[in-house]
């Protein structure tokens, strides 16, 4: 009669041990996640991360403008001449010695000052390279005396050009003066959508009035 509750002492010592072991077995440990970072130190961690690096120079101040430039022409000479100040200057790069952006009704037009050595193939050549760049047709020699207007001012003669495409969905324009200066031809070219061009051409020519020519030493 003994040995009953010596056996349901070991069933229980048995089950016992089980449950214990289920238990250890199913038990996972959560995972670890890092603490956020500060407010502060997020900031801090952010600005570095942008921050420019040592020596490198600040970039230029949104709405800058250029009054007056003076430039050096291929023959070493130099024009001088005051822009608009609803001009907006550009980087003139490798081949410009003036760059202007000029806003219209019709989106913006782009300001041009080149400069070469000698008459760059002569006016022909050079007007019609104008007049190809907007799908014109050349112009005749005979054509040149109709197709520009001569003015004489602060001691340079300009020859100057308008030009209009015939493109009947967006046409463009060039307003344009050529001016030779000590041995080299400068280039003043306003070309882009025709209605910005037309509203623009009384400042180009106001803007033309104030070019000039070195000082004599």
């Amino acid at each position: 009669m003994r040995r009953v509750p010596i056996l349901l002492l070991l069933v229980s010592v048995t089950l016992l041990s089980a449950c214990r072991q289920a238990k250890v077995t199913s038990y996972r440990a959560p995972k670890e996640t890092p603490d956020p970072l500060h407010p502060g130190l997020a900031a801090a961690s952010t600005n570095a991360a942008t921050a420019p690096r040592p020596g490198t120079p600040a970039p230029a101040a949104p709405g800058s403008d250029m009054a007056s430039t003076a430039v050096p022409t291929a023959e070493g000479s130099d024009l001088t001449w005051t822009a608009p100040a609803g001009w907006k200057p550009k980087t003139p790069g490798a081949m410009r010695k003036g760059s202007f952006t000029v806003s219209g009704p019709e989106g913006e037009a782009d300001l041009s000052i080149t400069a070469f050595p000698g008459d760059v193939g002569g006016e022909l050549a050079n007007l019609n390279r104008w007049r190809g760049q907007i799908q014109l047709a050349p112009l005749a020699s005979g054509d040149l005396t109709t197709a520009t207007t001569r003015l004489q001012q602060n001691g340079l003669s300009f020859v100057l050009v308008d030009f209009v495409s015939p493109s009947a969905t967006k046409p463009a324009r060039i307003v344009g003066a050529m001016v030779p200066v000590n041995g080299a031809t400068w280039f003043f070219k306003l070309m882009g959508p025709d209605p910005t061009v037309s509203a623009a051409k009384p400042a180009f020519l106001t803007f033309l009035q104030t070019v000039r020519a070195p000082a004599a030493p």
